[in-house]
């Protein structure tokens, strides 16, 4: 980890306030996976084209997610289904900069992830007040229908493209939590894509030079699945081999 907090010091930085201009709330995202030990050879290929985000003279930034979904994890089998027009809900700690949003991606049928926010003092266990009046403008989503589900925590590295509108978020160190038990995946990078329309990058040119194949299950989705073993989740079992075979060097989870 610390040749990556090394290199980044050599990438030009971006602040919060500069970023704010291409925070891209309506995203067209492409996803990808690929081992940590890759990650120190990408990013010097990339620090040309891309700056990063520093955050209170961080560059690896730690977030941490709580999830919420309804008893039945209606949430999730929306995405276990395919079905478009669907919903993550959570709070989220941005820690380096020590904010707190309650937070709502929508997922329409046109592709499009659409995030909304409302700020917050701290993570809640329950959704009321601001958050409670949030949702409900936003969803047709009852707040006593949902139930809190799992801690997600990661440090995610941002990198701002200097002449695309374009981010890149390199996700690692990914951890979930709930009830005492952790469920880690280590040397995996979760990278996103974010762009106001799909073109060409080059960091999407650099996935495609090295075999690299768009494909990954949303965090909040490997979090269900890795926390509950028994759940149904034939739809994911393509991209799940796959971060088999970037963690263990096999599809089938085994070291």
């Amino acid at each position: 980890m610390e040749n990556i907090k090394e290199l980044l010091k050599t990438f030009s930085p971006i602040t919060l306030s500069e970023m704010s201009e291409k925070m891209l709330m309506s995203r067209m995202d492409t996803k990808y996976v690929f081992p940590q030990s890759q990650l120190p050879f990408f990013l010097e290929q990339l620090k040309g084209d891309y700056r990063v985000l520093d955050v209170n003279d961080f560059r690896v930034s730690r977030y941490e997610s709580l999830y919420f979904d309804t008893v039945n994890l209606d949430l999730f089998h929306k995405h276990q289904r395919g079905r478009s027009n669907r919903h993550k809900i959570r709070y989220r700690k941005y820690v380096e900069s020590d904010l707190s949003f309650f937070e709502i991606k929508f997922k329409n049928n046109k592709g499009r992830t659409i995030k909304d926010r409302v700020k917050q003092d701290s993570i809640e266990e329950t959704i009321k007040d601001i958050a409670e009046k949030f949702l409900h403008e936003k969803t047709e989503i009852q707040s006593s229908d949902l139930l809190p589900q799992f801690w997600a925590n990661y440090s995610r590295i941002t990198l701002v493209n200097t002449v695309l509108d374009e981010r890149v978020t390199l996700d690692l160190n990914i951890v979930f939590k709930k009830d005492g038990d952790e469920h880690m995946f280590n040397d995996l990078v979760i990278a996103e894509v974010k762009q106001e329309k799909f073109v060409s990058s080059s960091f999407l040119k650099l996935m495609k030079k090295y075999h690299i194949r768009e494909g990954s299950v949303s965090k909040y989705c490997l979090g269900v699945i890795r926390i509950n073993s028994s759940i149904k989740h034939n739809n994911f079992k393509p991209n799940l081999r796959n971060i088999n075979k970037v963690i263990y060097g096999n599809s089938s989870g085994s070291k």
